[in-house]
Protein backbone atom coordinates (compact mmCIF):
# COMPACT_ATOMS: atom_id res chain seq x y z
CA UNK A 1 0.00 0.00 0.00
CA UNK A 2 1.27 3.47 -0.86
CA UNK A 3 2.13 5.66 2.13
CA UNK A 4 -0.39 8.17 0.82
CA UNK A 5 -3.20 5.70 1.25
CA UNK A 6 -2.48 4.84 4.86
CA UNK A 7 -4.96 6.18 7.38
CA UNK A 8 -4.09 9.07 9.69
CA UNK A 9 -5.52 9.70 13.14
CA UNK A 10 -5.50 13.02 14.97
CA UNK A 11 -7.38 13.11 18.25
CA UNK A 12 -10.64 11.22 17.68
CA UNK A 13 -10.70 11.87 13.92
CA UNK A 14 -9.40 9.28 11.49
CA UNK A 15 -8.71 10.22 7.88
CA UNK A 16 -8.90 7.39 5.36
CA UNK A 17 -5.70 8.57 3.66
CA UNK A 18 -2.96 11.21 3.89
CA UNK A 19 -4.51 13.46 1.24
CA UNK A 20 -6.26 16.68 2.24
CA UNK A 21 -7.82 19.43 0.18
CA UNK A 22 -6.80 22.82 1.58
CA UNK A 23 -9.01 25.90 1.72
CA UNK A 24 -9.46 27.38 -1.75
CA UNK A 25 -11.47 30.59 -1.88
CA UNK A 26 -14.36 30.51 -4.36
CA UNK A 27 -15.40 34.18 -4.07
CA UNK A 28 -18.98 33.15 -4.78
CA UNK A 29 -20.92 33.94 -1.58
CA UNK A 30 -23.57 36.59 -1.03
CA UNK A 31 -23.38 38.41 2.31
CA UNK A 32 -21.09 35.65 3.49
CA UNK A 33 -23.71 32.94 2.87
CA UNK A 34 -22.89 29.74 0.97
CA UNK A 35 -25.10 28.77 -1.97
CA UNK A 36 -25.60 26.09 -4.64
CA UNK A 37 -22.14 26.72 -6.10
CA UNK A 38 -20.54 25.77 -2.80
CA UNK A 39 -22.74 22.72 -2.37
CA UNK A 40 -21.80 21.32 -5.78
CA UNK A 41 -18.15 22.31 -5.43
CA UNK A 42 -17.61 20.67 -2.03
CA UNK A 43 -19.65 17.60 -2.89
CA UNK A 44 -17.38 17.05 -5.87
CA UNK A 45 -14.20 17.52 -3.86
CA UNK A 46 -15.34 15.13 -1.13
CA UNK A 47 -16.49 12.56 -3.66
CA UNK A 48 -13.04 12.70 -5.24
CA UNK A 49 -11.49 10.61 -2.49
CA UNK A 50 -9.44 12.90 -0.23
CA UNK A 51 -9.50 12.05 3.46
CA UNK A 52 -10.07 15.65 4.54
CA UNK A 53 -11.76 18.60 2.84
CA UNK A 54 -11.28 22.01 4.46
CA UNK A 55 -13.81 24.68 3.54
CA UNK A 56 -12.28 27.89 2.23
CA UNK A 57 -11.20 30.83 4.38
CA UNK A 58 -14.35 31.86 6.25
CA UNK A 59 -14.39 35.30 7.81
CA UNK A 60 -15.04 35.71 11.52
CA UNK A 61 -16.50 39.20 10.96
CA UNK A 62 -17.67 41.38 8.04
CA UNK A 63 -14.44 43.41 8.09
CA UNK A 64 -12.45 40.15 8.06
CA UNK A 65 -13.49 39.14 4.55
CA UNK A 66 -10.87 39.24 1.83
CA UNK A 67 -13.54 40.32 -0.67
CA UNK A 68 -17.28 41.04 -0.54
CA UNK A 69 -17.86 37.57 -2.03
CA UNK A 70 -16.11 35.58 0.71
CA UNK A 71 -17.83 33.15 3.06
CA UNK A 72 -18.57 34.29 6.60
CA UNK A 73 -19.42 32.70 9.91
CA UNK A 74 -20.42 35.68 12.04
CA UNK A 75 -24.18 35.01 12.03
CA UNK A 76 -26.62 32.15 12.18
CA UNK A 77 -27.84 32.42 8.57
CA UNK A 78 -24.27 31.75 7.44
CA UNK A 79 -23.83 28.94 9.95
CA UNK A 80 -26.98 27.18 8.74
CA UNK A 81 -25.68 26.99 5.17
CA UNK A 82 -22.24 25.95 6.36
CA UNK A 83 -23.88 23.10 8.26
CA UNK A 84 -25.21 21.85 4.94
CA UNK A 85 -21.69 21.95 3.52
CA UNK A 86 -20.32 19.97 6.47
CA UNK A 87 -22.99 17.32 5.96
CA UNK A 88 -22.35 17.26 2.21
CA UNK A 89 -18.64 16.66 2.73
CA UNK A 90 -19.21 13.95 5.32
CA UNK A 91 -21.90 12.13 3.35
CA UNK A 92 -19.56 12.01 0.36
CA UNK A 93 -16.82 10.26 2.29
CA UNK A 94 -14.46 12.92 3.65
CA UNK A 95 -13.95 14.53 7.04
CA UNK A 96 -15.40 18.07 7.03
CA UNK A 97 -12.98 20.81 8.08
CA UNK A 98 -13.20 24.59 7.98
CA UNK A 99 -10.66 27.40 8.08
CA UNK A 100 -11.63 30.57 9.94
CA UNK A 101 -9.73 33.82 9.67
CA UNK A 102 -9.53 37.58 9.39
CA UNK A 103 -7.96 39.19 6.32
CA UNK A 104 -6.58 42.23 8.16
CA UNK A 105 -4.93 44.78 5.87
CA UNK A 106 -5.55 42.57 2.82
CA UNK A 107 -9.33 42.81 3.30
CA UNK A 108 -11.76 44.96 1.28
CA UNK A 109 -10.37 43.74 -2.05
CA UNK A 110 -11.97 43.04 -5.40
CA UNK A 111 -12.25 39.37 -6.33
CA UNK A 112 -9.16 38.13 -8.20
CA UNK A 113 -10.67 38.06 -11.68
CA UNK A 114 -11.96 41.61 -11.21
CA UNK A 115 -8.68 43.20 -10.23
CA UNK A 116 -7.56 41.70 -6.89
CA UNK A 117 -6.92 45.25 -5.70
CA UNK A 118 -8.33 47.27 -2.84
CA UNK A 119 -11.87 48.55 -3.35
CA UNK A 120 -11.93 52.31 -3.38
CA UNK A 121 -15.12 54.11 -2.37
CA UNK A 122 -18.50 52.40 -2.34
CA UNK A 123 -18.44 48.72 -1.48
CA UNK A 124 -15.17 48.87 0.44
CA UNK A 125 -14.55 49.08 4.17
CA UNK A 126 -11.93 50.06 6.71
CA UNK A 127 -9.19 47.48 7.14
CA UNK A 128 -7.37 46.56 10.34
CA UNK A 129 -3.75 45.72 11.10
CA UNK A 130 -1.45 45.78 14.12
CA UNK A 131 0.12 48.94 12.66
CA UNK A 132 -1.03 51.48 10.08
CA UNK A 133 1.25 50.08 7.38
CA UNK A 134 -0.26 49.20 3.99
CA UNK A 135 0.83 46.04 2.21
CA UNK A 136 1.53 48.11 -0.87
CA UNK A 137 1.23 47.61 -4.60
CA UNK A 138 -2.30 46.64 -5.58
CA UNK A 139 -3.26 46.56 -1.88
CA UNK A 140 -2.29 50.12 -1.06
CA UNK A 141 -5.05 51.11 1.40
CA UNK A 142 -3.67 52.24 4.75
CA UNK A 143 -5.18 50.09 7.52
CA UNK A 144 -6.31 51.28 10.90
CA UNK A 145 -3.85 50.44 13.65
CA UNK A 146 -5.81 48.24 16.04
CA UNK A 147 -6.58 49.42 19.55
CA UNK A 148 -6.49 47.00 22.47
CA UNK A 149 -10.30 46.99 22.30
CA UNK A 150 -10.11 45.97 18.63
CA UNK A 151 -7.76 43.13 19.52
CA UNK A 152 -10.09 41.80 22.22
CA UNK A 153 -13.09 42.05 19.88
CA UNK A 154 -11.37 40.12 17.09
CA UNK A 155 -10.25 37.38 19.48
CA UNK A 156 -13.87 37.09 20.63
CA UNK A 157 -14.95 36.89 16.98
CA UNK A 158 -12.66 33.89 16.49
CA UNK A 159 -14.16 32.21 19.54
CA UNK A 160 -17.73 32.73 18.36
CA UNK A 161 -16.81 31.51 14.88
CA UNK A 162 -15.31 28.33 16.35
CA UNK A 163 -18.48 27.72 18.34
CA UNK A 164 -20.61 28.12 15.21
CA UNK A 165 -18.30 25.82 13.26
CA UNK A 166 -18.66 23.15 15.92
CA UNK A 167 -22.45 23.48 16.01
CA UNK A 168 -22.48 23.26 12.19
CA UNK A 169 -20.87 19.81 12.32
CA UNK A 170 -17.26 20.49 11.34
CA UNK A 171 -14.80 18.04 12.85
CA UNK A 172 -11.52 19.76 12.00
CA UNK A 173 -10.77 23.44 12.65
CA UNK A 174 -7.94 25.39 11.05
CA UNK A 175 -7.05 28.92 12.16
CA UNK A 176 -5.75 31.05 9.31
CA UNK A 177 -2.55 32.49 10.72
CA UNK A 178 -0.77 32.83 7.36
CA UNK A 179 -0.56 34.65 4.02
CA UNK A 180 -0.23 38.22 5.24
CA UNK A 181 -3.68 38.27 6.81
CA UNK A 182 -4.33 39.64 10.28
CA UNK A 183 -2.67 37.02 12.49
CA UNK A 184 0.37 36.77 10.21
CA UNK A 185 0.61 40.56 10.23
CA UNK A 186 0.92 40.53 14.01
CA UNK A 187 3.79 38.05 13.74
CA UNK A 188 5.52 39.81 10.84
CA UNK A 189 8.22 42.43 11.22
CA UNK A 190 6.98 43.84 7.91
CA UNK A 191 3.54 44.70 9.30
CA UNK A 192 3.92 45.06 13.07
CA UNK A 193 5.71 48.07 14.51
CA UNK A 194 3.70 48.32 17.72
CA UNK A 195 5.34 49.53 20.90
CA UNK A 196 2.97 47.82 23.34
CA UNK A 197 2.66 44.21 24.48
CA UNK A 198 1.62 43.06 21.00
CA UNK A 199 4.71 44.30 19.17
CA UNK A 200 8.47 44.39 19.40
CA UNK A 201 10.27 41.09 19.87
CA UNK A 202 9.05 37.80 18.46
CA UNK A 203 7.34 36.79 21.70
CA UNK A 204 5.23 39.95 21.76
CA UNK A 205 4.49 39.72 18.02
CA UNK A 206 3.25 36.17 18.53
CA UNK A 207 1.02 37.11 21.45
CA UNK A 208 -2.14 37.72 19.40
CA UNK A 209 -1.80 34.32 17.72
CA UNK A 210 -1.15 32.51 20.97
CA UNK A 211 -4.00 34.18 22.84
CA UNK A 212 -6.43 33.61 19.98
CA UNK A 213 -5.52 29.94 19.79
CA UNK A 214 -5.85 29.54 23.55
CA UNK A 215 -9.26 31.22 23.57
CA UNK A 216 -10.51 29.00 20.74
CA UNK A 217 -9.14 25.89 22.44
CA UNK A 218 -11.35 26.61 25.42
CA UNK A 219 -14.49 26.22 23.30
CA UNK A 220 -13.28 23.67 20.73
CA UNK A 221 -13.50 20.09 22.07
CA UNK A 222 -10.27 18.42 23.12
CA UNK A 223 -11.34 15.36 21.14
CA UNK A 224 -11.34 17.24 17.83
CA UNK A 225 -8.29 18.56 15.94
CA UNK A 226 -7.42 22.22 16.32
CA UNK A 227 -4.84 23.21 13.71
CA UNK A 228 -3.32 26.38 12.29
CA UNK A 229 -1.91 27.43 8.96
CA UNK A 230 1.17 29.50 9.71
CA UNK A 231 3.63 31.28 7.44
CA UNK A 232 6.89 30.12 9.00
CA UNK A 233 9.15 31.77 6.42
CA UNK A 234 8.98 34.85 4.20
CA UNK A 235 11.93 34.36 1.80
CA UNK A 236 12.85 37.95 2.55
CA UNK A 237 16.50 37.63 3.53
CA UNK A 238 15.91 36.86 7.21
CA UNK A 239 14.69 33.31 6.62
CA UNK A 240 16.57 31.54 9.41
CA UNK A 241 15.53 34.13 11.98
CA UNK A 242 11.89 34.00 10.94
CA UNK A 243 11.86 30.21 10.93
CA UNK A 244 13.43 30.02 14.37
CA UNK A 245 10.88 32.51 15.71
CA UNK A 246 8.05 30.47 14.17
CA UNK A 247 9.33 27.25 15.72
CA UNK A 248 9.47 28.87 19.16
CA UNK A 249 5.94 30.18 18.69
CA UNK A 250 4.66 26.79 17.52
CA UNK A 251 6.11 25.12 20.60
CA UNK A 252 4.23 27.66 22.73
CA UNK A 253 1.07 27.03 20.71
CA UNK A 254 1.50 23.29 21.21
CA UNK A 255 1.55 23.87 24.96
CA UNK A 256 -1.85 25.59 24.86
CA UNK A 257 -3.52 23.06 22.58
CA UNK A 258 -2.38 23.19 18.95
CA UNK A 259 -2.67 19.72 17.42
CA UNK A 260 -1.12 20.21 13.97
CA UNK A 261 0.47 22.90 11.81
CA UNK A 262 -0.10 23.51 8.12
CA UNK A 263 3.27 24.96 7.07
CA UNK A 264 3.14 27.83 4.61
CA UNK A 265 4.77 31.08 3.48
CA UNK A 266 4.10 34.39 5.22
CA UNK A 267 3.31 36.48 2.12
CA UNK A 268 3.70 39.60 4.26
CA UNK A 269 6.00 41.52 1.93
CA UNK A 270 6.07 42.19 -1.78
CA UNK A 271 9.86 41.97 -1.63
CA UNK A 272 9.89 38.20 -1.04
CA UNK A 273 11.88 36.02 -3.43
CA UNK A 274 10.00 32.73 -3.19
CA UNK A 275 11.81 29.71 -4.73
CA UNK A 276 8.76 28.19 -6.40
CA UNK A 277 9.23 24.56 -7.35
CA UNK A 278 7.96 21.02 -6.69
CA UNK A 279 7.26 20.53 -2.97
CA UNK A 280 9.64 23.40 -2.14
CA UNK A 281 8.35 23.66 1.43
CA UNK A 282 8.93 19.98 2.23
CA UNK A 283 12.37 20.43 3.90
CA UNK A 284 11.00 23.32 5.95
CA UNK A 285 7.95 21.29 6.99
CA UNK A 286 10.26 18.44 8.00
CA UNK A 287 12.33 20.76 10.17
CA UNK A 288 9.22 22.18 11.83
CA UNK A 289 8.04 18.64 12.53
CA UNK A 290 11.36 17.63 14.10
CA UNK A 291 11.76 20.75 16.22
CA UNK A 292 8.19 20.98 17.51
CA UNK A 293 7.01 17.37 17.59
CA UNK A 294 3.80 18.51 15.92
CA UNK A 295 2.26 16.63 13.00
CA UNK A 296 2.67 18.74 9.86
CA UNK A 297 0.96 19.29 6.56
CA UNK A 298 1.86 21.56 3.69
CA UNK A 299 0.99 22.42 0.12
CA UNK A 300 2.47 24.45 -2.78
CA UNK A 301 3.90 22.53 -5.69
CA UNK A 302 2.65 19.10 -4.65
CA UNK A 303 0.63 18.18 -7.70
CA UNK A 304 2.53 15.18 -9.03
CA UNK A 305 2.08 11.64 -7.75
CA UNK A 306 5.77 11.04 -7.13
CA UNK A 307 6.16 14.25 -5.08
CA UNK A 308 3.08 13.58 -2.97
CA UNK A 309 4.20 10.01 -2.32
CA UNK A 310 7.78 10.99 -1.51
CA UNK A 311 7.09 13.69 1.09
CA UNK A 312 4.82 11.36 3.05
CA UNK A 313 6.92 8.21 2.66
CA UNK A 314 10.06 10.10 3.73
CA UNK A 315 8.30 11.50 6.80
CA UNK A 316 8.60 15.13 5.76
CA UNK A 317 4.85 15.59 6.07
CA UNK A 318 2.01 13.69 7.69
CA UNK A 319 -0.57 15.05 5.23
CA UNK A 320 -0.25 16.55 1.78
CA UNK A 321 -2.53 19.46 0.95
CA UNK A 322 -3.54 19.25 -2.71
CA UNK A 323 -5.50 22.16 -4.17
CA UNK A 324 -5.27 23.10 -7.82
CA UNK A 325 -4.73 19.52 -8.95
CA UNK A 326 -8.24 18.75 -7.67
CA UNK A 327 -9.68 21.72 -9.54
CA UNK A 328 -8.19 20.32 -12.74
CA UNK A 329 -9.17 16.73 -11.91
CA UNK A 330 -11.90 16.33 -9.24
CA UNK A 331 -11.01 12.63 -8.99
CA UNK A 332 -7.30 13.23 -8.58
CA UNK A 333 -7.15 10.55 -5.86
CA UNK A 334 -8.07 7.96 -8.49
CA UNK A 335 -5.51 9.36 -10.92
CA UNK A 336 -2.91 9.29 -8.17
CA UNK A 337 -3.70 5.70 -7.22
CA UNK A 338 -3.33 4.57 -10.82
CA UNK A 339 0.00 6.35 -11.26
CA UNK A 340 1.33 4.81 -8.05
CA UNK A 341 0.25 1.31 -9.11
CA UNK A 342 -2.30 0.85 -6.34
CA UNK A 343 -4.27 -2.35 -6.88
CA UNK A 344 -7.81 -1.67 -8.11
CA UNK A 345 -7.55 2.13 -7.82
CA UNK A 346 -11.26 2.53 -8.50
CA UNK A 347 -11.92 1.81 -4.80
CA UNK A 348 -11.12 5.49 -4.25
CA UNK A 349 -14.35 6.46 -6.04
CA UNK A 350 -18.09 6.17 -5.31
CA UNK A 351 -19.72 3.01 -6.62
CA UNK A 352 -21.59 4.67 -9.53
CA UNK A 353 -18.18 5.68 -10.96
CA UNK A 354 -16.01 2.86 -9.64
CA UNK A 355 -18.17 0.05 -11.03
CA UNK A 356 -17.81 1.18 -14.62
CA UNK A 357 -14.16 2.12 -14.38
CA UNK A 358 -13.39 -1.25 -12.82
CA UNK A 359 -15.45 -3.16 -15.34
CA UNK A 360 -13.94 -1.35 -18.31
CA UNK A 361 -10.49 -0.74 -16.85
CA UNK A 362 -8.69 2.16 -18.49
CA UNK A 363 -5.10 1.86 -19.63
CA UNK A 364 -2.47 4.56 -19.87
Amino acid sequence: MSALFESFQLKSVTLKNRIAIPPMCQYSATDGVANDWHQVHYAGLARGGAGLVIVEATAVSPEGRITPKCLGIWNEAQAQELAKLAQTIKSNGSVPGIQIGHAGRKASANIPWQGDDHIEGEGGWETLSPSAIPFGGHLAKEPKAMTLEDIERVKADFVQAAQRALAAGFEWLELHFAHGYLAQSFFSVHANQRQDGYGGDAKARGRFLLETLQAVREVWPETLPLTARLGVIEFDGRDEETLQEAIVLLNEMKEVGLDMVNVSVGFSTKEANIPWGPAFLAPIAERVKKETGLPVASSWGIDKAEDAQRVVADGQMDLVMIGRAYLADPHWTYTLARKLGVDKPSWTLPAPYAHWLERYALTE
